[in-house]
């Protein structure tokens, strides 16, 4: 069957079959249904499965060398989740080492599919190429991977895990997603902004280039310990030197120039790090696929914004990213061999691309999407999704406003709920409001709240209570006619009232008439918009006639009036209208709208105007009545629609704007820890965007976030509106309409992580990576022992091969040593006041040898740290440690 482009693209594929397919189909013919015995294996239970390519068969990777890669192999990567109210969902990876052979990645795609079938057809599919890995893979492996030489296609044989004799030396880079790829056991491997760890088995020791950032060094901390953990059973002993003053750390610089001998020369300059994971772009073409004459033909369907109904369930869709992302989606009704196909036809349609062989590919099947291919789409709705409380309607032409009540206590206490509402609580704390005059600030009168005006720019300061603590959230509004100069005053004062409550309130810009629901909810069902003028005292605006607001709300919750054009085509079968004239106002009920609607028409109409009312059915309007809105014409009579807002799928990203291009890099499977401290993170509810600001973020970074958010917005290829709200959240300070969308949030993570201190020493406190020792993360304090040779330790790197005659002893003051390991009696039953300088009292532990640990505690310390904390406690205080 010869591929070719149809009609809009008409350059065929390669003539040539892709390699990869030859060999699929040799080896398909190899693989008998004795292979079905390697997936009644496969558990369906949530966690991770990981399988490398042998002989042609699939051999499980034991849990403890998950994240290890071997250049020479390629591995097939289940993880199966369970998602609350969705079922079960999959997804399968297959990765593809550097130096993997052509058979070894024919077998792993053909096992891909037929696990796939396995599992129902499902998952969503993943081709994955070393250091191209997406977020999704990267996500499982917390702690970084690890590419390791060798492998079977290359003659290698794998290194065996849970022994000491090991010299090899890591190059670890990334911030974000750490990868660590095995070099020459050199100091020309080295370079001033990259981490290199120098693992000698029993002994690892982390040398940090001057470059090096914080976050990278963590990172690099917690990759070494999953080492130990995980490859030495907790028994390694881990140093940290840094680059740029090893002097102070003598005894392990004797131990590097051991192994590596002396250094000759500066070390290489820093290498520039790889490119962001994702790149947004608004190129966005979707292609159908489908066999014509017996010929596979790929032809343009539509460029963005995409929109749902172009996809049919009998075909098969490739959407294409502009090379950055490939995704192929499967019609559930389209033909087996079609779907089985998805895959090749992927592969065969980057190669006619010429896009890199490292392309990202994803292969799901219709009903299976991923939230990045729900989020190419102008608006998305999954069949027979259950809506409940929380579920909202859009606010388009002719859309009905959800009624829903808010039980404030169930938002306090449930802090997902409050996210999918955008509801932090029902709008009763207090408000204060100013407006922007002279580009200073104004108290606005309180018997005018809720009027605002298209010429002003107000600020709305918004404080409310959780758990007997205030809150604060700080709304720009931004008239569509003020001036320039009004809206960046309007910035400007907001950092004033930010900084008098010590950066405690969430900002929130406010583009008029993109008001959120909680905005509405504050002003109880009076909230007002008026199209021009001004609310300054003394300043007459200009008498226009006849004014026409439409209001839509069915209670105080939700309910405004906005001022639209005084015309006949203005109104809408569905909603309530107020026509205020010099001497009339005419209240208008549509045929479609409610009950509670017309209840809140009227109280607005109390609010607008003093004048006698008039109520005017649909379809019994008096003369007077078109007069004033210059003559009858046709207006939306459309039956009324219950349009969803599509529930898109939360996503977390880290931005960047570094290179004088923004860039933004996904985070998978997101969590609180995932919220780097140094950097502005964007988390998109598709309803409202998020720009979560960490203390330690620059300067730069901080001022350029609401660009950032622009950007993102701009180059959404769904078409997003741009005056989407935008929050700005500071670190600390997260409402639970923000930490909502968090599977669990610990409000005092973020003055545990203040005691962090990179720049001490060794590694004291234990961490598991998936499958590995399940242990708590460490409390970032870096503590342990020495590293000193034996005085017999070979002074040449060529002679020192085996890491066992490297020994640990620990340090004293006099050595030089950065931080040492404490005799117990100096430790045990002592009060605070009692204990050496630099001890932290409730980490005393975390001072004792390994033998000394043991001795006390009666345990291991990575099986203490496996222990629920309350039993770590008892432990301690039965122990004298606490």
């Amino acid at each position: 069957m010869e591929p070719r482009f149809g009609s809009k693209n008409e350059k065929p594929w390669s003539k040539e079959r892709p390699s990869l397919r030859q060999t699929q189909h040799k080896f398909s013919r190899m693989m008998s249904d004795d292979n079905q015995d390697t997936f009644k294996s496969v558990s369906r239970k949530p966690g991770l499965q990981i399988w490398t390519i042998n002989n042609m068969q699939m051999v499980p990777v034991p849990a403890q060398g998950f994240g290890n890669f071997f250049e020479g192999d390629c591995y097939i990567v289940l993880f199966m989740s369970q998602s609350k109210g969705s079922g079960q969902s999959a997804d399968i990876h297959y990765w593809i080492g550097n130096s993997s052979s052509q058979d070894e990645q024919g077998a792993a795609a053909i096992f891909v599919t037929q696990l796939d079938e396995h599992l129902g057809g499902g998952p969503v599919q993943y081709r994955e190429v070393q250091g191209n890995e997406s977020p999704r893979f990267r996500s499982y492996f917390k702690n970084g991977l690890i590419y390791k030489k060798g492998g079977v296609a290359s003659g290698f044989h794998h290194v065996d895990t849970n022994v000491y004799n090991v010299l090899r030396l890591l190059h670890v880079k990334g911030r974000k997603h750490v990868t660590a790829s095995e070099v020459e056991v050199s100091w020309s491997s080295f370079n001033n902004g990259d981490i290199f760890l120098l693992d000698m088995g029993k002994a690892i020791v982390q040398w940090n280039g001057p470059q090096s950032n914080r976050r990278e060094k963590l990172k690099a901390v917690l990759l070494a310990q999953d080492i130990r953990d995980r490859e030495r059973g907790g028994r390694a002993q881990i140093g940290v030197v840094e680059g740029a003053d090893e002097k102070d750390s003598p005894e392990l610089m004797k131990v590097l120039m051991a192994v590596l001998g002396q250094r000759a020369g500066p070390l290489k300059e820093a290498l520039p790090d790889d490119r962001s994971d994702e790149v947004q772009n608004t190129s966005v073409r979707l292609y159908h696929v489908f066999e014509n004459s017996g010929n596979l033909v790929v032809q343009e369907v539509a460029t963005q914004p995409l929109t749902q109904d172009l996809l049919h369930s009998s075909d098969c869709y490739i959407l294409d990213q502009r090379g950055s992302n490939v995704m192929v989606w499967k019609g559930k009704q389209a033909s087996k061999e079609e779907r089985k196909e998805a895959l090749n036809r992927a592969v065969g349609y980057i190669k006619a691309k010429n896009y890199p062989s490292s392309t990202s590919v994803k292969v799901m099947t219709e009903g299976g999407e991923s939230a990045m291919f729900k989020h190419m789409f102008k608006s998305w709705s999954d069949r027979g999704q259950t809506q409940g409380l929380g579920s909202a309607y859009s606010m388009g032409k002719i859309a009905k406003v959800e009624q829903v009540k808010f039980d404030v206590m169930e938002l306090h206490a449930r802090p997902e709920l409050a996210a999918q509402q955008r509801m932090v609580d029902d709008g009763s704390g207090d408000v204060k409001v100013w407006r922007i005059e002279d580009l200073e600030l104004a108290e606005v009168n309180p018997s005018t709240y809720g009027q605002f005006y298209g010429g002003d720019c107000y600020l709305v300061l918004y404080t409310y209570q959780i758990s007997n603590q205030q809150q604060y959230i700080l709304y720009m509004w931004q008239g569509r006619h003020a001036t320039k100069d009004e809206i960046t005053a309007s910035a400007y004062q907001a950092v004033d009232v930010d900084n008098k409550y010590n950066g405690a309130p969430v900002q929130v810009r406010v583009v008029m008439g993109k008001e959120p629901r909680h905005f509405l909810a504050i002003f109880k069902g009076k909230l007002v918009i008026f199209e021009g003028g001004t609310g300054r005292p003394g300043v007459a605006n200009p008498e226009g006639g006849a004014r026409l607001f439409q209001v839509r709300g069915t209670n105080e919750m939700n309910t405004k009036a906005t001022e639209v054009p005084s015309r006949a085509s203005s109104l809408n079968t569905n909603d309530v209208f107020l026509l205020k004239t010099d001497h009339m106002c005419f209240l208008w009920y549509g045929k479609g709208c409610s009950g509670d609607e017309r209840v809140m028409g009227r109280a607005m109409s109390d609010v607008l105007s003093k004048q006698d009312k008039q109520v005017v059915m649909e379809g019994q309007e008096p003369a007077e009545f078109w007069v004033n809105l210059g003559g009858k014409a046709p207006y939306a009579s459309d039956k009324r629609l219950q349009k969803e807002e599509p529930p898109h799928s939360p996503r977390l990203f880290e931005c960047s704007n570094q290179i004088g291009k923004f860039r933004m890099t996904e985070v998978e499977d997101f969590a609180q820890s995932d919220l780097d401290e140094e950097d502005v993170m964007l988390l998109d509810t598709w309803e409202e965007i998020f720009l979560w600001v960490g203390n330690s973020a620059n300067q730069y970074e901080t001022k350029e976030a609401w660009n950032s958010a622009q950007d993102y917005l701009r180059t959404h290829p769904a078409g997003r509106d741009l005056d989407t709200p935008v929050l700005f959240v500071k670190q600390g300070f997260e409402p639970p309409t923000f930490t909502g969308w968090f599977t669990a949030w610990d409000p005092h993570k973020w003055s545990d992580l203040n005691n962090t201190n990179l720049n001490k020493s060794a590694v004291g406190g234990g961490y598991g990576a998936p499958g590995g020792p399940a242990s708590s993360p460490p409390s970032y304090r870096i503590h342990g022992g020495d590293l000193s040779p034996r005085p017999s330790t070979p002074s040449s790197p060529s002679t020192q091969r085996n890491s066992s005659s490297v020994t640990l002893s620990p340090s004293s003051p006099s050595t030089g040593g950065s931080v040492m390991f404490l005799a117990p009696e100096l430790l045990v039953n002592k009060t605070p006041d009692e204990l050496p300088a630099d001890v932290d009292p409730g980490l005393r532990e975390d001072y004792l040898s390994d033998k000394d640990f043991e001795n006390l505690l009666g345990t291991t310390r990575a099986d203490f740290k496996r222990l629920p904390k309350w039993r770590q406690s008892d432990m301690k205080k039965k122990a004298g440690l606490f």
